[in-house]
């Protein structure tokens, strides 16, 4: 039995990894590295996680799969000084502890896509297609080079990609076309000195940025001072095709007026436009297996878009894949 998973977030390295006792597993990557949002942009004096900040453990699933990546040290509790801010205005303040963790990858968040990588065959900068012949889908990539037959095809890319992906043979194809993520910016600064914050995370209500952090203040971080902000998804959505140079002045300018301090003088600035951050809480399905076509999708757009719900989608897909292969 051949499998080919499309996408090596988590959503697919876990899948990947439960299935690959009962299957040859192949997962195709197009990016140049596992993890999918739990990314890290590297420059010569600054490291940013530009996509996920951190996240939580609910689920004894979820808490299971993080301890053998804890006890390796490749996550990390986060103890930030946490802040909630409203019209510019510090409304609640607390500090995260081990009482309940806020979990980061650590040294960076994508440390976490390499270890879950690193004993599958993962195919990375491989952007592909799927074809099917004589019951057989085969993985064709941008070039035309087919990479071989495989007996089923998983998509964990997002929503509509994997619709694109599976085409509408897949039996699913019309919930996967409804399943619209929403966009967000992020914008990564780096600084030669240090702000003076009385913060390290922060949630932003009533402005065009949801997020502020810290980033450098995160486990085995550079010691360079780094701020990563996200944008509110409604901001991005009315705005995501507008220059560049537009969108980081104003949203500079928004920083700047949350913080209290200037931040035009940075030594690094950079901007990543995510289309497809993140999705409202959905209540059909946390996987879609086609058994007929031979075809399944699943990924956090399945359930909520967290870390979490990136892993209970692939969870949830890989358990009902070995009922029906046994």
């Amino acid at each position: 039995m051949k499998i080919a998973i499309i996408g090596a977030g988590i959503a697919g390295l876990t899948t990947a990894k439960m299935l690959r006792d009962i299957a040859e597993v192949t997962v195709y990557e197009k990016s140049r590295g596992a993890g999918g949002r739990i990314c890290t942009r590297y420059t010569d004096s600054f490291d940013f996680d530009h996509g996920a900040q951190f996240f939580i453990a609910k689920t004894p699933q979820f808490k299971e799969f993080l301890n053998p990546l804890i006890q390796s040290s490749v996550v990390k509790s986060w103890n930030a000084r946490f802040v909630e801010i409203k019209k510019n205005q510090i409304i609640n303040q607390r500090q995260w502890n081990d009482d309940f963790p806020h979990y980061v990858g650590a040294p960076t968040m994508s440390e976490m896509g390499r270890f879950l990588a690193q004993d599958l065959d993962v195919k990375l900068n491989m952007e592909v297609q799927i074809k099917k012949e004589e019951n057989q889908w085969h993985i064709i990539d941008i070039n035309g080079v087919n990479h071989g037959s495989f007996d089923w095809v998983i998509s964990t890319a997002p929503s509509l990609q994997s619709a694109a992906l599976l085409s509408d043979e897949f039996k699913f194809h019309n919930i996967l076309m409804e399943r619209n993520m929403i966009e967000c910016f992020s914008l990564m600064l780096g600084f030669e000195n240090k702000l003076d914050l009385t913060w390290e995370a922060a949630l932003i209500s009533d402005a065009d940025i949801s997020w502020i952090s810290v980033n450098s203040s995160k486990p085995d971080r550079r010691k360079d001072f780094t701020l990563l902000i996200h944008s509110t998804n409604l901001w991005a959505k009315n705005n995501f095709n507008i220059k560049k140079d537009v969108i980081i002045e104003q949203l500079l300018d928004a920083t700047s007026e949350i913080v209290g301090k200037s931040i035009y003088n940075s030594k690094f600035i950079d901007l990543h436009r995510w289309k497809f951050a993140n999705i409202k809480k959905q209540i059909i399905k946390p996987a879609f297996i086609d058994q007929s076509n031979r075809m399944a999708a699943c990924g956090d757009w399945c359930i909520k878009g967290r870390i979490e719900s990136a892993f209970l989608s692939g969870f949830d897909l890989a358990n009902e894949m070995r009922n029906l292969l046994k």
